[in-house]
């Protein structure tokens, strides 16, 4: 009878063991849970742990990323004293890229510009310029002279024949005589040379002569009055031109084609009344 109650007390202890376990942590932090809510007397309570985790895991906020910029360009001055202090080389910045300008290595294209249409009274100036210049060149170029000189020689002139034409130019009149002879030329009974003392205005009186190889082989008489100088050498030689056909017929299309048979009828305008010249009029005052 005595065992019986002692085996019923090692029985009961270890029932009161887990109820001291249960104590002893309430009264002790608990690792990884919420600290209890009423903590056994004659303790005091403990703050909870921070959660290091949580705030490791988290990224860094607004605030800590504008505060750092702001330390490294405050501390980024001292940096370069630092430097220059100790006399190390700068580090050079990076080189910019020059500005190029897109297709600089290129080169041009030569556009010739289009011509615009010519109008009517344009394209008559331009033939009209043309065949002056022709002219011009033809009657004053020696080269073609002796090249006509060559092709074709002057007819031969009889010992009494005698050639009269008449010839015209503004006011003057000349009337020629062209004889069989050695190349003479005298106007109003002198030499051409003294009436004529200016060598344009012997130069347009024997063109005729020169283009169609008469020069040195008849002798040319004039008589001639009105007008002026240049008149007159006009009409000296429209007068030996129209000489020249009763010559040699065949010389017409030559001398056609030159000018020297055309009567020029260009002359000066007749002063109007009121007027100072032709057409230049006095000042008008309108007080």
């Amino acid at each position: 009878m005595t065992d019986e109650p002692q085996d019923n007390e090692t029985s009961e202890e270890p029932q009161e063991t887990p109820a001291q376990d249960l104590g002893n942590q309430a009264a002790g932090p608990v690792v990884g849970g919420s600290p209890p809510a009423h903590p056994p007397e004659g303790q005091p309570p403990t703050p909870p742990a921070a959660d290091t985790s949580e705030t490791e895991d988290e990224a860094p906020s607004e605030d800590a990323r504008d505060e750092v910029p702001a330390e490294e360009s405050a501390e980024s001055p001292v940096a370069e004293q630092q430097v220059e202090e100790s006399g190390a080389p700068a580090k050079e910045p990076a080189e910019k890229k020059k500005d190029v300008i897109p297709g600089a290595d290129l080169e041009p294209i030569a556009v010739e510009p289009e011509e615009r249409p010519l109008s009517a009274e344009e394209r008559a100036r331009r033939e009209a310029e043309e065949e002056e210049a022709r002219a011009r060149e033809a009657a004053l170029t020696a080269d073609t002279v002796e090249e006509e000189q060559e092709t074709r020689a002057p007819a031969k002139i009889e010992g009494d024949s005698r050639y009269l034409a008449t010839g015209k130019r503004k006011n003057a009149i000349a009337r020629v005589t062209l004889l069989p002879g050695k190349g003479s030329f005298e106007v109003n009974g002198r030499p051409i040379e003294k009436f004529f003392p200016r060598p344009l205005h012997q130069t347009t009186a024997r063109q005729p002569l020169a283009i169609t190889g008469y020069e040195g082989s008849v002798d040319i008489r004039v008589r001639v009055h009105g007008g002026g100088i240049s008149g007159q050498a006009g009409a000296v030689r429209h007068g030996i031109a129209r000489a020249l056909i009763e010559v040699d017929p065949e010389l017409r299309g030559e001398l056609k084609r030159r000018g020297f048979l055309t009567r020029d009828a260009r002359a000066k305008e007749r002063r109007k009344a009121g007027l100072k010249k032709a057409r230049k009029r006095p000042q008008f005052s309108k007080r």
